[in-house]
């Protein structure tokens, strides 16, 4: 548990967010006056604790001192109460009361979206709250379904009262020292086209999250989205709204009403509220032929806001004072072209005579410290130079800043440049006149050449014609041992000096890689199934090469049968030529010529 001021102490996180962490907490003693609920101890209540880049942020601490009243007297039935805020150190807290319920994205993921009519009835409660606020001069600029709280239970969807939180967070986080960083304050599927554009911002801002609020809640998903941020802004500044096709038509019209690009088109909270009901009226199924004709008509409900309410800027305008002149009755008239009225300085001590009161002025800083002796003492600064409490300031926030390492060049750093081998040349210098100071020990003089120079009248002193130019600052280079003689050379130690031998360093890359390659071998041999692809191709090959071999045999027996036939054929024809051969031949018979 973590102690909050001498009031409150922390149990747990309820949940985190872009601007702070949300503790359930408990009251240990009854607050003061100055917070808007007393409470009693043993309560439990609910803090907000700002992130620690708001905390150490002036301007952040001046806004939220300056508008304590304001998030103070901010009640209604639909916005979480502000009950307490705490300014403790570098912490900055809210206190609020602790709704149990979940907020309504999380009730959005969970039961998916709501229908038409319970869609507009939640968003009516959401305007009431927003036009009370707006009413108060106090506007949101950040309503989203993750800032809507849920009181009531989950098993009963009509008993869920929307409370509205987060009011005047965004206020705080826009000051100079964030938004330098940031284009807008707000989340990049909920906010206004005047927001992403940087353009004067009024309660325009809220109407148009809540057009989008309902469109979520009858569809599940908000209008523009997807891909990245500054695609989401585009798509906020150019791209319309389409009507899906289970929102009603009525309701569309509330819908596209609040979603008008043009600021001063969208209607006012209240407004919002009524139409709202109205449609919610007009579109359930037991709605009377007046009550769907007035829905309907629901764009005559819909004007355009004439008195929005503006979005304070990061600082208060100059107030002329209203009592600028006195009319005829004595009774105080305002006059807008009259000069601004302003205090008359007060005096100090010196200035009692000129009709001050003789007290310091009113100081806003601290005054300046005391300078030392002789200076100027407690003299104001100069418009040039910072404050000395903003020094101090600065100086305190760069001691909490990390170290930030960065590369240095070698060349730079003396304890890694190596000396130079070669001694740079250095350019001729005239003879100088040799100095005392360099011959601390003079070479001793005889006796008479001494008494000589005591004897001799002393010359008065000549300054030099000229002066002998200011040697120039050259950079550190560690000195250079002296190369020692051959003969007293010491035998250098084994490990210090290891013996090269050609072609070590090939034949262990060599080693190296051969080794690499037997573990990659193992390892492929084991841990995959190349054994099986081997035996498989291994039995393909021998499965071939038996087939090869059947085939080669069968033509060996082929052309040995042919061989065979042809002898067999040859002998036949032989032992018809022997038969022949061996017939002998018939006589011949003369011819009868008669």
């Amino acid at each position: 548990m973590r102690p909050v001021g001498s009031k409150y102490l922390l149990e747990e996180p309820l949940g985190r967010g872009a601007t702070g962490t949300v503790w359930r907490a408990r009251q240990r003693e009854t607050a003061g006056a100055e917070a808007a609920v007393a409470g009693h101890p043993g309560e439990t209540v609910a803090i907000k604790v700002l992130k620690e880049e708001l905390a150490n942020d002036p301007d952040v601490v001046m806004r939220f001192l300056r508008e304590r009243s304001v998030l103070l007297r901010l009640t209604h039935p639909n916005i979480v109460r502000t009950r307490d805020l705490v300014v403790e150190g570098d912490l900055l807290a809210l206190v609020m009361d602790l709704i149990d319920g979940p907020d309504l994205h999380r009730h959005l993921r969970q039961n998916g979206p709501f229908s038409p009519v319970g869609a507009a009835l939640l968003t009516a409660q959401i305007a009431d709250a927003l036009a009370a606020s707006h009413a108060d001069g106090v506007v949101h600029r950040d309503l989203k379904p993750a800032n809507v709280l849920l009181a009531g239970s989950d098993d009963d969807p009509a008993g869920l009262r929307p409370m509205l939180t987060d009011f005047g967070i965004a206020r705080l986080a826009d000051s100079p020292g964030l938004t330098r960083t940031h284009e807008f304050v707000g989340t990049p599927a909920y906010v206004a086209p005047e927001s992403a554009e940087g353009r004067p911002q009024t309660s325009a801002v809220d109407v148009y999250g809540a057009g989008i609020l309902l469109y979520e809640l009858v569809t599940g998903h908000p209008p523009f989205g997807g891909g990245t941020a500054l695609e989401i802004l585009q798509r906020h500044l150019n791209e319309e709204p389409r009507r899906p096709g289970s929102v009603p038509v009525p309701l569309w019209t509330v819908i596209e009403r609040c979603l008008r690009k043009n600021p001063d088109e969208r209607p006012g909270a209240e407004d919002l509220a009524r139409a709202l009901r109205t449609v919610a009226a007009g579109i359930r199924a037991t709605a009377t032929p007046a009550q769907a004709e007035a829905a309907m008509g629901v764009a005559a409900l819909l004007g355009p806001d004439l008195s929005p309410t503006p979005v304070p800027g990061a600082a208060d305008p100059t107030q002329v004072l209203p009592t600028s002149g006195r009319g005829g009755d004595g009774v105080p008239v305002h006059d807008p072209s009259a000069a601004t009225s302003f205090l008359p300085h007060t005096g100090g001590p010196g200035q009692a005579g000129q009709g001050g009161s003789g007290a310091d002025a009113t100081q806003v800083m601290p005054p300046m410290p005391a300078g030392p002796p002789g200076g100027q003492g407690n003299q104001p600064p100069r418009p040039d130079e910072p404050h000395p409490w903003q020094t101090q300031m600065r100086a305190a926030r760069d001691r909490n800043e990390q170290t930030q390492i960065q590369p240095l060049d070698p060349e730079l750093d003396p304890l890694r440049r190596r000396p130079q081998r070669r001694a740079a040349p250095q350019p001729p210098q005239p003879p100088q006149q040799p100095q005392p100071s360099r011959q601390p020990h003079p070479p001793r003089q005889p006796a008479s050449r001494r008494r000589q120079q005591q004897q001799a009248p002393q010359q008065p002193y000549a300054p030099a014609p000229s002066r002998r130019p200011e040697p120039q600052p050259r950079r550190y280079e560690p000195p250079r041992p002296a190369a020692p003689e051959p003969a007293a050379r010491q035998p250098r130690q084994r490990g210090a000096n290891r013996m090269r031998v050609p072609g070590l360093g090939c034949l262990k890359g060599c080693l190296f890689m051969v080794l690499i390659l037997v573990a990659v071998c193992v390892l492929v041999w084991n841990f995959t199934p190349l054994p099986e692809w081997w035996d498989q191709g291994r039995e393909l090959w021998n499965d071939t090469k038996n087939t090869v071999g059947d085939a080669w045999n069968w033509l060996e027996e082929l052309v040995g049968a042919g061989e065979q036939a042809a002898n067999q054929v040859e002998d036949v024809q032989n032992d018809i030529q022997d038969v022949r051969d061996s017939v002998p031949e018939a006589p011949e018979v003369p011819a009868d010529n008669g």
